[in-house]
């Protein structure tokens, strides 16, 4: 058992779950409700973005990208979500924010399996507002552009890897602390307020 943490007057619990494997998630799931009451915000950030070229035929990638970024985040709201809607029912409100991409709506180049990935997760996400909504519990999709985390670290396609180089001399990415404090700010809302869908870019990223 992973010890809890506690600081300023609140508590913390590192749980380690494979989002792909759907007992392991829901042992993490059972484990928040029993220690902690269970969850009322539920963040999907769990993903892997692997550009290249269709006409390689990496089967091996595809099937890594829809695994993590589609299956892993249907194992996570799957064991979350009940959740979610008894912390709303309770407390008024409950949050589920989906990591998502501007790559959901935009077109990159040998970036095809990864952002029709991201598409799924936008598109999903505005299914479950309208299911969960009635319920109290907000959703949304965050869609960040570039953003400087170890997403970046397993991109092996020589192509993606220069530009991406070339945007990191170009302009300044955005972090993962941009990405957080706007998550805490759409929680932090008034009840009655949802933002659905939230384009974060860095400042100087056209694309």
């Amino acid at each position: 058992r992973q010890p809890h943490h506690r600081k300023d007057g609140g508590t913390a619990v590192a749980i380690t779950a494979d989002v792909t494997d759907p007992a392991a998630v829901q042992t993490a799931a059972d484990r928040i409700a029993t220690d902690l009451g269970g969850a009322d915000l539920l963040v999907n950030n769990a993903g892997v973005m692997l550009p290249a070229p269709i006409e390689q035929l990496r089967a091996d990638q595809w099937r890594h990208q829809i695994d993590l970024n589609i299956t892993g985040l249907m194992n996570v709201i799957g064991a979350f979500v009940p959740q979610l809607v008894t912390a709303a029912g309770a407390r008024g409100v409950a949050d589920l924010v989906n990591t998502s991409s501007v790559a959901a709506q935009n077109i990159f180049p040998t970036f095809a399996v990864y952002s029709a990935t991201k598409a799924y997760v936008s598109h999903l996400s505005r299914h479950l507002r309208v299911e969960l909504g009635p319920r109290n519990v907000r959703v949304a999709a965050i869609e960040p552009g570039i953003v400087g985390t170890e997403l970046q670290d397993h991109v092996t396609d020589d192509g993606a890897l220069d530009w991406l180089a070339g945007t990191r001399q170009s302009m300044e990415w955005l972090t993962g602390q941009d990405i957080a404090r706007t998550i805490g700010f759409l929680a932090t809302l008034p009840p009655r307020v949802n933002l659905q869908q939230i384009t974060i870019m860095p400042t100087g990223q056209t694309t």
